[in-house]
């Protein structure tokens, strides 16, 4: 974003042009979020020291814990995802609302926009995180008006249940049934589903006894900890050729990481699909359409200025395909007279050419019309009636149920 205020030390100019460039963009729709985002002070809840015009970047997460190893275990989200997450499931004055995962400025906005005869019960794992959150609403005038809970997201709060509203805001591989027994009939919720590596905030709303999604969102959270943490698997392929990582969330496929000690013995082989995009145009719809339907769909982590693979082709999508003793990855090339590129496939192994085309039919399906197109999300707990659910969806199989997928028919 480019920020006329960038300079600004005045915090009500910012939050004001916080609010005006989110409401630009369509992440705020409601006049009682809008109120939410140019009220609650967010510079008192940042870490100590963080620049004003960081604090009030749109995009810019704020780390408030990091792990032995460095990695962000708690944090404040990107302002324009809290406050599209607020939006979604469209609280009302007077309700109820569960937060999974505190720091304390979403649960600011979200007393905001119930006000004063609502309730809001924020929730962490972590009893650093939440006395720390605690600590910031009660300086910030809304300690009685949200009360901090230590408590793993996986049980909820029974306790203060039920609730009109719940907001997640960790990667969650799949929805506790807990959460489910403490929404009421009619609620809804909010929640970072993960999807074989890629994540969608979906607002699902209760009834007939499955939810079914009302909106979506791309972003990113860190993984939910406590009993409904899901950690993945990886797959380290050789060494000499830079550090390449292929993790995956759903299980390895069937074979063992012997079958690819020589994947990159050979040159790559490439298919192109003609499917294009141009600069600047978001294609995150394609990076999900592959976490459904490409068979050995895996996140590819590399170093692009290290490895010797990234040295030579560049740029290196965080996607690809594993399938036997070959392994493809998304590739792109100049397109469009130079305002964009085509996509296609590059494939490594004995059966490079195989797993190559596979993908590239894959980003062919996408490109004929899903991509396009917005699709909707059902999530099945194991105990609903399989009857009603639609013949023409995909499914991912999850521990408490089933969550499906379905694009709009396009001609």
């Amino acid at each position: 974003m480019s920020n006329p205020l960038r300079n600004s030390q005045d915090p009500v100019e910012l939050r004001d042009a916080l609010a005006d460039e989110l409401m630009k963009r369509g992440m705020i729709t409601s006049p009682s979020v809008e109120h939410a985002v140019r009220t609650v002070p967010r510079e008192q809840f940042a870490p100590e020291g963080t620049p004003l015009d960081e604090v009030y970047a749109p995009d810019k997460v704020l780390i408030t814990k990091r792990d032995a190893n460095g990695a962000a275990i708690s944090s404040i989200s990107a302002v324009y995802i809290q406050a599209r997450m607020i939006d979604q499931v469209e609280p009302e004055p007077g309700m109820r609302v569960l937060e999974i995962g505190s720091g304390g400025y979403n649960a600011a906005l979200i007393a905001e926009v119930v006000g004063p005869t609502g309730r809001v019960i924020s929730l962490d794992i972590d009893p650093e995180v939440a006395n720390r959150a605690s600590a910031r609403l009660e300086a910030t005038g809304y300690g009685r008006r949200v009360e901090v809970v230590v408590g793993d997201g996986e049980e909820g709060d029974p306790e203060r249940a039920p609730f009109h509203r719940i907001i997640v805001t960790a990667g969650l591989w799949d929805i506790p049934p807990a959460l489910l027994a403490q929404l009421a009939p009619g609620g809804r919720i909010v929640l970072p589903m993960r999807m074989r590596g890629v994540t969608r905030t979906i607002a699902f709303r209760r009834g007939g006894g499955h939810l079914a999604s009302t909106s979506t969102e791309v972003a990113g959270f860190v993984p939910v900890q406590g009993a409904g943490a899901h950690p993945g698997q990886a797959i380290h392929l050789p060494d000499i050729h830079g550090d390449i990582t292929l993790e995956f969330e759903d299980g390895l496929p069937e074979q063992s990481a012997a079958l690819l000690d020589s994947v990159f013995s050979k040159g790559a082989t490439e298919v192109w699909t003609g499917a294009t995009v141009k600069h600047g145009v978001s294609f995150a719809d394609l990076y999900l359409w592959l976490a459904w339907y490409l068979p050995g769909f895996c996140k590819v982590a590399t170093d692009v200025e290290e490895s010797r693979l990234g040295k030579r082709y560049k740029t290196w999508f965080p996607f690809g395909s594993c399938q036997g003793d070959s392994f493809a990855c998304l590739a792109a090339r100049p397109a469009l007279d130079g305002e964009g590129v085509e996509f296609g496939a590059r494939g490594f192994g004995e059966h490079a050419e195989q797993v190559a085309a596979c993908l590239a039919e894959q980003i062919q399906a996408w490109d004929r019309g899903p991509r396009h197109t917005e699709p909707t999300f059902a999530y099945w707990p194991n105990d609903a009636d399989l009857s009603q659910m639609p013949q023409d969806v995909a499914v991912l199989r999850k521990k408490h149920g089933l969550l499906t997928i379905s694009w709009p028919r396009t001609e």
